[in-house]
């Protein structure tokens, strides 16, 4: 009977755990965001400074992933965005401005409006980060706690 209790437990903590890890997912996908979207801005203005091939060419060259990725292939596709449930009101119709000007007027104007958009990318990047690495532990944290109040009232 020890070894149930025991068992139920460990299942009740792990289970607490794994909420928390699935509620810290919006800042993991938010960090993973913007760190793509930097470094794609980053590609796009060397692209426009030095090689100037055609925009599907460059948008097939790399592979990034999770909703980066789909955003990207909706953009190539000339399909509608995937929605951004992790991102606010505005860094949407950022992002959407975003990508509305890419392969739009000339390469001068379009490296002026990337550049640009290289600080914001960089300081969004940077607070992402920041809080991803401290809500992931918060969430974690308190998971866990969860769990084991469980374990304290029930078993």
């Amino acid at each position: 009977m020890l070894w149930l209790k025991g068992a139920a437990a460990v299942a009740a903590v792990a289970f607490g755990v794994l909420i928390g890890y699935l509620a810290a997912e919006r800042y993991r996908s938010r960090k993973q965001f913007f760190a793509q979207w930097q470094s794609f801005n980053e590609r796009y203005l060397n692209e426009l400074k030095y090689a100037r091939r055609p925009l599907p060419q460059f948008l097939g060259e790399y592979a990034y992933g999770g909703a980066f990725q789909k955003r990207l292939a909706a953009f190539s596709a000339r399909s509608a965005a995937p929605p951004l449930p992790f991102l606010t009101e505005d860094e949407k119709k950022q992002c959407d401005a975003y990508f509305g000007m890419l392969g739009k007027g000339d390469a001068a104007s379009q490296s002026g409006y990337f550049a640009a958009r290289q600080d914001t990318l960089a300081q969004k990047r940077a607070e992402s980060e920041k809080e991803a690495k401290a809500r992931g532990a918060l969430y974690l944290k308190l998971g866990l706690l969860a769990g084991l109040a469980f374990v304290i009232l029930i078993i």
